[in-house]
């Protein structure tokens, strides 16, 4: 979705709502790109109407910026837009760029000329390129029509490259030249950084002063340290009011003072913003969380304990994908995993599943397996001991359900959902008897669709879930399961093994809708379902974790190393919905087994 239209949609819904966006920049090492991803999944929980990733001075980052623009988009589900700039860029390259993050859903381009490649004082078009961003708007209308959004930079003191000769004439064509930018295609002004919101207030009067009557976004940075803050300020040429000098004078080495009166300042200046009656903000994140949450939460736009949202699971922002609101539950705790292994589907479900049978899931791959650093060092910490015998693989299923382990190899998610705490004494008493659990929700009868555990969806509605288990055990534990069963005619079972053995009170048609809600004004939703053909495809990458998520984290020939692989040889994987979600109670089944 173009950001003009989130900014108009947000407007319309509600003329108070505030929309916020973020920005980031490509990390130098491995390292900090995943560290980087940590802190974006962190933050965008609190629903950014956009983030936008930098294509780095001179173009020096353009390769890694068109992957993690990507991986923003597709994997972390938030609304991307990608800097592009002109500098060391000939046409063909700039194609290459755009045609690639149309391939990959997104729509939104920040355009710019960009600055002197490093070494030199002046920007020189590169032969076969772009000389401005004005030629830079003009390209991608003229080739890619309607499709991107386009949003164009704005200096309310003036661009950096004549700050110096700052006349009364040179403002005056600096804003002609942004009018030009708009006309030509540009749908967003965002605002470089600036400390004197006055300043600001001026430009856009100014701006609406020659017909410029696109939305003008301030790009607020927060102070994290001083000496950041004199470099950046430095670079761009800001001025720095006389009264924030006076105030970071005195606490200049001191970096906590620093960064509080960054948060205090940012704050404030947003406050005289929204007062004017602008409802947009852009805070330049430096790659850091806490400065820009803090400014937000101060405004009362985030809260920390109050997270929504729209789906059980983060809505998709690619283009080609953003009507699907229907997933199967198996990769709950594994999204990107989903995500990778229908990226190519012509349809995504909408409304209802339909036939998983006619939608072809991608082959299982090392991608499915790959973990940032951070998390593969958490892994091996709390996973890799030695085991002795089964109890001791027991135990580590327990440990997590009770919130011992923040990590686990079936989940790319960071602990225990808010849900999984109302039932996780009971998981943990299960697993302790061999039932190892990978995914569970309880049953919910019509709580609020805000609920801070269970909500989601639009305010003013209700939701629902039937309880779900999904574990492994032994094919002992399995036949004593399936004949208590036959006493609970609630619930339904589908059980396979690796060489996909399976046993099932269910048609390998039925497709259960295991999470549903209901809205004012809408038809029901039901996001989450139980489907036979899918949970076959989903049990292979289950039972490859075995191996390829926690064996292989152990030295080779480790004699721990053969007992995971023995449980994943003989054990079942299994799936049971207790349907009677008003006064069932799935955990009784397990009694005495």
């Amino acid at each position: 979705m173009k950001v003009i239209e989130k900014i108009r949609d947000a407007a319309a819904n509600d003329a108070n709502r505030v929309v916020f966006s973020f920005e980031f920049f490509p990390p130098k090492t491995e390292d900090g790109v995943d560290n980087l991803f940590e802190r974006m999944e962190r933050m965008v929980v609190h629903n950014p109407s956009f983030c936008d990733i930098t294509w780095g001075a001179g173009g020096s980052t353009a390769d890694l910026t068109l992957e993690i623009s990507n991986r923003m988009q597709n994997m972390v589900c938030v609304e991307t837009m990608m800097h592009l700039t002109c500098t060391n860029m000939p046409v063909e390259k700039i194609d290459h760029a755009l045609s690639t993050i149309k391939s990959n859903g997104i729509q939104n381009v920040l355009a710019l000329r960009g600055d002197p490649p490093h070494g030199q004082d002046k920007f020189v078009k590169v032969e076969g390129g772009f000389a401005c961003a004005l030629d830079l708007v003009k390209h991608i209308r003229a080739q890619y029509g309607d499709y991107f959004g386009i949003t164009v930079a704005g200096y309310p003191e003036g661009h950096p490259d004549v700050i110096q000769v700052a006349t009364e004439e040179a403002y005056e064509n600096e804003l002609a030249y942004l009018k030009k930018k708009v006309d030509a295609g540009g749908e967003v002004i965002v605002t470089q950084l600036f400390y004197d919101t006055d300043i600001f207030l001026k430009f856009v009067n100014d701006c609406r002063q020659i017909g410029i009557t696109c939305p003008i976004v301030p790009g607020i940075m927060p102070i994290n340290n001083y000496k950041g803050f004199i470099r950046m300020t430095g670079f761009c040429k800001t001025k720095i009011p006389d009264e924030i000098t006076a105030a970071l004078d005195p606490i200049k080495d001191n970096e906590e003072a620093v960064k509080a009166y960054g948060i205090h300042l940012g704050t404030e200046m947003c406050k005289k913003i929204l007062a004017s009656g602008i409802k947009t903000l852009h805070l330049y994140t430096l790659n850091m969380e806490k400065s820009a949450l803090a400014i937000l939460m101060n405004l009362g736009l985030i809260e920390e304990s109050k997270i929504s949202r729209s789906l059980p699971w983060r809505r998709p922002t690619n283009i080609f994908r953003v009507k699907e609101d229907v997933r199967p539950i198996f990769w709950a705790n594994r999204p990107k995993s989903y995500i990778s292994r229908t990226i190519g589907w012509d349809q995504y479900p909408s409304g209802r599943w339909g036939d998983s049978r006619n939608a072809s899931y991608g082959a299982l791959t090392d991608y499915q397996f790959m973990r940032p650093r951070s998390r593969n060092k958490k892994l091996h910490e709390e996973w890799v001991v030695p085991l002795k015998n089964v109890t001791d693989i027991y135990e580590k299923f327990m440990k997590f359900c009770l919130g011992k382990l923040r990590s686990s190899p079936w989940s790319e998610l960071d602990g225990l959902q808010p849900e999984t705490k109302i039932i996780n004494e009971q998981l943990g008493n299960i697993n302790l008897k061999g039932f190892l659990t990978i995914n569970s929700q309880p049953a919910v009868n019509g709580a609020k669709s805000d609920s801070p555990t269970v909500g989601w969806g639009v305010p003013g509605g209700y939701v629902y879930q039937k309880a779900y288990l999904e574990f492994f055990c032994s094919p002992q534990k399995l036949n004593a399961l399936v004949e208590k069963c036959k006493s609970f005619p609630f619930l339904t079972y589908m059980a396979v093994n690796k060489d996909g053995t399976w046993f099932s009170n269910v048609n390998q048609t039925d497709v259960n809708a295991v999470t549903w809600g209901v809205f004012p004004a809408k038809e029901i939703i039901q996001p989450t379902i139980v489907d036979p053909a899918s949970f076959v495809v989903w049990k292979d990458e289950a039972f490859e974790t075995w191996s390829r998520g926690w064996a292989k984290l152990y030295p080779e020939g480790d004699p721990s190393t053969k007992l995971l692989e023995e449980v994943q040889r003989n054990y079942f994987l299994v799936s049971l919905v207790d349907n009677d979600y008003i006064n069932g109670d799935m955990f009784v089944v397990f009694k005495d087994i």
